[in-house]
């Protein structure tokens, strides 16, 4: 009995000492980190002293002053975690593989824009291929038909907006309205409702309204929850990057500018949960221009967006990248000196919701 217990004590102490079974996020990581060092071998000497380390849905290899990175997704929202990482590691140069030609070619644009050498590569087969940079992104007009709906907009008390070619009515940075061009259900027209299912089921459940009574009907429910004295609710949790915008544009001496107007961005967002920037033009006291880029909670693709938005409307412009005070993150000002063409990181008040707080540099 003795030896029997023994023995199985042995057995359970083996069995523990086991390494634990790779779950899939382990696999994928180490699937990657080895195709990023078979990538860097094909082309550079790898460091003796290289060093792999995990990325979101990609993966990095340090070494010798030297940082790459893979990207598989969502390349062209990765290029401040790209330089945050070269930061932390005093990297003095840095290449980006993405499998994504297009997003490779918006990386590379937005990578020429900082001092730190990055170069950004795709893939032909198992060849690496230098990615050339996107030109300027532009931010079209609306159509003349949506244009007639700006009044509409504004009679309802809704902000207009303009973003990729669509209208859209605002309220404190919600998009709580938009203007759809002519198509196979009927003319121009505007739809009210919270992003597009809202629009689609307030289109069913608001048929009988005419379209002001359904954009006053909107904003009658949401206003009183897109308020700074209302009690946390989805409505005021949503692109507050956007809300932020709003009380600079209709306050626009809170930042030292003179006139500021809402402009699309470089990257649109792809939906109102997705974290983003809000960037507006216009001038300072002196008549200079200025891109006033907004940027809620600690987000390190907000330099690299505020750069490209600048680049994309006013490329000499005086660059003012605002933020609450609690969100003035060290690593944010790191990427700000990075920045090729100066730029100023500027802070309000954590109160800036009451558009009350004055900004600091």
């Amino acid at each position: 009995m003795v030896a029997s217990t023994a023995s199985s004590g042995a057995t359970a102490v083996a069995t523990s000492s086991r390494p634990l079974p790779l779950n899939d996020a382990d696999r994928l990581d180490r699937l990657r980190a080895a195709k990023l060092r078979a990538l860097v071998a094909s082309r550079w000497e790898v460091p003796a002293d290289a060093v792999d380390a995990p990325f979101p849905n990609g993966a990095t290899l340090r070494g010798d002053g030297v940082v790459w990175v893979l990207v598989e997704d969502d390349a062209v929202h990765r290029l401040g975690a790209v330089l945050a990482i070269a930061c932390r590691a005093g990297a003095s140069e840095v290449h980006v593989v993405v499998a994504e030609p297009a997003d490779a070619a918006v990386l590379a644009r937005r990578a020429s824009l900082f001092t730190l050498p990055v170069s950004v590569w795709t893939l032909d087969g198992t060849d690496l291929v230098p990615a050339e940079a996107a030109p300027p992104a532009d931010d079209p007009a609306p159509s003349p038909e949506a244009e007639l709906y700006r009044p509409v907009l504004r009679e309802a008390g809704l902000d207009p907006v303009v973003e990729g070619g669509v209208l859209l009515g605002e309220l404190r940075g919600l998009e709580v309205a938009r203007v759809v061009d002519a198509d196979d259900a009927g003319a121009t027209r505007v739809e009210a409702g919270v992003g597009r299912f809202d629009r689609e089921a307030g289109a069913m459940m608001r048929a009988g309204m005419s379209e002001s009574d359904s954009l006053d009907h909107v904003v009658d429910v949401v206003g009183p929850l897109r308020s700074a004295g209302a009690a946390r609710h989805p409505m005021n949790q949503l692109v507050r990057e956007r809300w932020l915008r709003s009380v600079l544009v209709a306050d626009p001496a809170l930042v030292d500018a003179a006139e500021l107007r809402p402009v699309g961005s470089a990257v649109p967002r792809a939906n109102l949960t997705e974290a983003g920037v809000a960037s507006a033009v216009g001038v300072d006291p002196a008549g200079a221009p200025v891109v006033v880029t907004c940027s809620v909670g600690v987000d390190l693709d907000a330099v690299p967006s505020a750069a490209d938005d600048r680049l994309s409307h006013a490329p000499d412009a005086r660059l003012l990248l605002v933020v609450p005070a609690a969100d003035a993150a060290p690593i944010t000002r790191e990427l700000v000196d990075l920045l090729a063409i100066p730029a100023e990181l500027v802070t309000v008040g954590d109160d800036w919701a009451t558009g009350t707080s004055g900004g600091q540099g």
